[in-house]
């Protein structure tokens, strides 16, 4: 089961971005910058996750496309 974190800086349209740890992505924030998630079967779950801490949630396009909405 992958691993996903959230990125603690809204992007400037106001998502915190959600990111597969070993996925290899090269948009991954700063460790300083993360807030772990956890294990999950899907992005789904990671970004449920998410959304219980941040308003305004979003998958990565690149490690966690099928989440990602805007």
């Amino acid at each position: 089961m992958p691993r996903f974190i959230v990125n603690r800086n809204a992007q400037s349209n106001g998502d915190h971005e959600v990111h597969e740890v070993d996925a290899g992505c090269e948009h991954m924030p700063l460790p300083s910058n993360q807030d772990d998630l956890g294990y999950h079967s899907s992005c789904h779950g990671a970004v449920a996750k998410a959304s219980e801490t941040y308003n305004n949630v979003n998958g990565c396009y690149y490690c966690c496309n099928e989440c990602h909405t805007s």
